[in-house]
């Protein structure tokens, strides 16, 4: 079991060491894309970063309060201590955000790292600027994504407080006069082999001519020579002589002017170093060859070491092969599993849509067969129809009750008119049979003979 789980651990840390590999590797294809620049444009957003928390004195507000040291000039575009650069980072991204107008809380040391990562890009985007790299690049504390999402909260920062680039003023440069000093009082061709090479000096009041200071010599040296017959003894002090010397030296000293421009000063020069390099590569050379030697055995070594390593761990190599072949069909599998998987995830939300539509459909056909609403309506109804029906019985009895004495009212006239037309007739024909009534059940009268 030991065994299996160290060789566990060593796959996995295979994996993860190849997928570092692997995310360098895909960096540097993205900068080789960008063009040859792109490598060191971290290292100027670094140094406009520092110019903007310069100009918002992070040195007083963020580092004074947390007891942090200044920023260099490369802090953020190099890897030197990721624990301490991302709890920077954090840091000075809180500062900014909260410099900025947004109020955003201080984090601490032993937070979520996500957590803090996802907050300051939230504020970030809230800002109106894109994030289109992974969060996981602002985990290592250094980097191009780093100073980017730093250099834009110092904009941010910057834009809250008002502060507005202006056109720069450049002071006027004034030439200062070199004076050439030197610390001997004579001068030597050897010091003026070496001296050939100084600028010219403007101030020509200390300085006397060869020629001049030649004839002076020769002047003096006739003087001193005709009265050195009359010199027995010196009067001078020491201490007066000294000084006297001390008085007079800066104008004791002698310049050459010298061309540049001498092709005979440039091959002097040449001689020169070639002879130094000449005496200093006699010496080197065998510190040279020695080291030659040592790295020649030093590498031996390791081609052996990595021969005997390699034919050691063969077979650890074959079956991480093997295993990463497994884990290839696995992902592959995986894979093709997870589209079957989201195909019928599909199917199921349909399926369960109509589900649910029948479902809907059933209760309201079970609700609406359950209800006693229509039935009631219904009795309702007949109730209304057969009061309907009753007062149209009593109006039709009404109306034929009307009609019957409208019927029996005309035949009663007519009777009457008929009678009357009959009486004068048997008067004078005799008298005819009377005529009589009887009471019909309906309440009229009917007529007979």
């Amino acid at each position: 079991m030991a065994e299996e789980a160290a060789e566990g651990g060593g796959t996995r840390r295979g994996a993860a060491a190849w997928e570092r590999e692997r995310e360098r590797d895909e960096e540097g294809a993205a900068a080789a894309e960008r063009g040859p620049g792109a490598a060191y444009h971290m290292f100027v957003l670094m140094e406009d970063l520092l110019d903007k928390l310069k100009l918002l004195s992070y040195e007083e507000e963020a580092l004074r309060r947390h007891n942090m040291r200044p920023l260099s000039r490369h802090y953020f575009a190099l890897p030197t201590n990721p624990g301490e650069q991302f709890f920077m980072f954090c840091t000075l991204a809180a500062w900014l955000i909260t410099k900025a107008g947004h109020p955003f809380e201080q984090p601490q040391e032993y937070d979520d790292p996500n957590a803090i990562i996802s907050n300051v890009l939230s504020e970030l985007r809230s800002f109106g600027r894109t994030v289109d790299f992974p969060p996981s690049k602002l985990k290592a504390g250094c980097g191009e994504q780093v100073c980017y999402v730093l250099d834009c909260l110092a904009e941010e920062a910057l834009k809250y407080t008002g502060f507005s680039w202006k056109r720069p003023t450049y002071p006027t440069e004034e030439l200062e006069e070199e004076e050439i000093t030197e610390d001997d009082a004579e001068l030597t061709l050897n010091k003026l082999e070496e001296d050939v090479v100084e600028e010219e000096s403007d101030n020509e009041e200390n300085f006397i001519d060869l020629n001049v200071l030649k004839a002076q010599t020769y002047r003096s040296d006739i003087n001193d020579s005709a009265k050195q017959e009359e010199i027995l003894q010196s009067t001078t002090d020491a201490a007066e002589w000294n000084l006297e010397v001390e008085r007079v030296l800066p104008q004791l000293k002698v310049t050459v002017r010298t061309d540049n421009k001498d092709w005979r000063i440039h091959v002097d020069q040449m001689h020169q170093h070639k002879d130094g390099i000449e005496s200093s590569l006699k010496e080197t050379r065998g510190y040279l060859d020695k080291l030659h030697n040592e790295i020649s055995r030093t590498l031996e070594k390791i081609n052996s070491r990595e021969k005997y390593i390699n034919n050691q761990l063969e077979h650890l190599v074959q079956e991480y092969r093997s295993a990463q072949a497994l884990l290839s069909e696995a992902k592959e599998k995986y894979q093709e599993g997870s589209g079957g998987v989201t195909e019928r995830i599909r199917m199921l939300s349909e399926i369960t849509e109509v589900l649910e539509r029948v479902k809907q459909e059933t209760e309201e056909k079970g609700s609406s067969m359950t209800d006693g609403a229509p039935l009631v309506k219904i009795k309702q109804a007949l109730t209304k129809l057969k009061q309907e029906t009753i007062q149209m019985d009593i109006q039709i009895g009404v109306m034929e009750h009307t009609l019957l004495q409208s019927k029996l009212k005309e035949k009663s006239n007519m009777t009457r008119d008929m009678h009357a037309t009959m009486i004068p007739e048997a008067t004078v024909k005799g008298i005819g049979p009377i005529p009589y009534r009887k009471r019909c059940g309906a309440g009229g009268w009917e007529e007979g003979g």
